[in-house]
C-alpha cells in the first residue's frame, strides 16, 4: 500500500521569514530539514508526503521546492501565493506553473487579525486564479470558528478542491457542548463534495500540545468518517509541530488504532488514495517516491 503522508512541514530560519517560530517553539524553533523526519517517516512505512507551507512569503515556498528537489520521498508542495494581490499572484502562479511538485495553495489565515480576510474581494480573485490553475486550497486555522467561513467560500468557489486541515482544530479534550459545536460546522462544510479533510493535528484543545489521549481524539475521527467518508479524508502527520505533541510515531500509531475498523479499501484511501486524488500528485514523482521507499 502506498502511504502519504498529506501534510508535513520543513523550515529554516535562514532561508525564510518565520513570525510565529519563537523560544516557546523549542525544540523544534531553528531549521527542521527533511533528513530529521526521514527515520520516523520509514519506521511508519510511509511512501511519499507532502510538504505545506509555513509561511507566508515566497521564501519559504523556494525552500520547500528545494527540498522537494533534492528528496524523492517529497511528491507535493502545498505553495504560498498572495492571494490579496491578484496581479501578483498571477505572475507567482505562472512561474510555479513549471514544477510538478506544486499541487496548491496555503496562506496562515489563523495569524491575520481580520478573520474574514479570505472574504475580501481581491483575495476572492486570488481563489479564482487558482481554481483557474487546477490547485487546491488549504483552509488552516485555529480554532473551528473558521468553518463558518466554508459555505460562503464554496457557494463563491464551486470549482475550488478544498481540505480543511487538521479537521479545523476540534475541541479534543473539551466537552460535549464544544463537540456538538465544531461538529455541526464541520457537518455543514462536508455538504459541498469538493471539500476535503485532513486527519492531522488533532492535539489537545487547552494546555500542553502533547496532553492528549486516543480516547479523546477517537470521536472526532469517527465523526469525520461519517460526515466525509473515507474517500474525502487525508492523514496527515503533522511534522514537525508533531513533536511537541509526543512524536510523530505517536499520532502515527493513534490514527494506525482508528484507521483499523475501516476495510481495506477505506484505509488505503485515506492513508494514501485521497491525497493522490485530491492534490492530483503527479504519477511519476509519487512512482519514483515508491522505488525510493522500497
Amino acid at each position: 500500500m502506498t502511504v502519504v503522508d498529506a501534510h508535513q512541514h520543513v523550515w529554516d530560519p535562514a532561508r525564510a521569514r518565520y513570525d510565529w517560530l519563537g523560544p516557546e517553539m523549542a525544540p523544534i524553533d531553528g531549521a527542521m530539514g527533511f533528513e530529521d523526519v526521514r527515520p520516523a517517516l520509514e519506521a511508519a512505512g510511509v511512501t511519499a508526503t507532502v510538504l505545506v507551507q509555513a509561511a507566508d512569503n515566497d521564501g519559504d515556498t523556494d525552500h520547500m521546492l528545494a527540498t522537494a528537489a533534492a528528496h524523492p520521498e517529497v511528491v507535493a508542495v502545498v505553495a504560498w501565493v498572495p492571494l490579496d494581490d491578484p496581479g501578483r499572484t498571477r505572475v507567482r502562479l505562472a512561474e510555479l506553473a513549471d514544477d510538478p511538485h506544486v499541487v496548491g495553495v496555503r496562506t496562515l489565515l489563523h495569524e491575520i487579525p481580520d478573520p474574514e480576510w479570505i472574504l475580501r474581494p481581491t483575495v476572492t480573485r486570488g481563489l479564482e486564479l487558482v481554481a483557474e490553475a487546477g490547485l487546491t486550497f488549504d483552509l488552516v486555522t485555529s480554532s473551528p470558528q473558521a468553518l463558518t467561513l466554508v459555505p460562503e467560500l464554496t457557494a463563491r468557489h464551486p470549482e475550488l478542491r478544498l481540505v480543511i486541515d487538521h479537521l479545523g482544530k476540534p475541541p479534543v479534550g473539551g466537552g460535549s457542548e464544544e463537540h456538538a459545536v465544531w461538529r455541526k460546522l464541520i457537518a455543514t462544510a462536508a455538504h459541498h463534495p469538493l471539500v476535503h479533510a485532513k486527519l492531522s493535528g488533532l492535539y489537545s484543545a487547552s494546555g500542553p500540545l502533547d496532553a492528549w489521549k486516543t480516547a479523546q481524539v477517537r470521536p472526532f475521527v469517527e465523526d469525520a468518517l461519517e460526515l466525509f467518508g473515507a474517500e474525502r479524508l487525508m492523514y496527515g502527520g503533522d511534522w514537525p509541530v508533531s513533536v511537541l505533541a509526543g512524536g510523530y510515531g505517536r499520532a502515527w500509531e493513534t490514527y494506525g488504532e482508528l484507521l483499523a475498523p475501516l476495510s481495506p479499501h477505506d484505509r488505503a484511501a485515506v492513508l494514501g488514495g485521497t491525497a493522490a486524488r485530491f492534490y492530483r500528485i503527479d504519477a511519476t514523482l509519487l512512482d519514483t517516491a515508491c522505488h525510493a521507499a522500497v
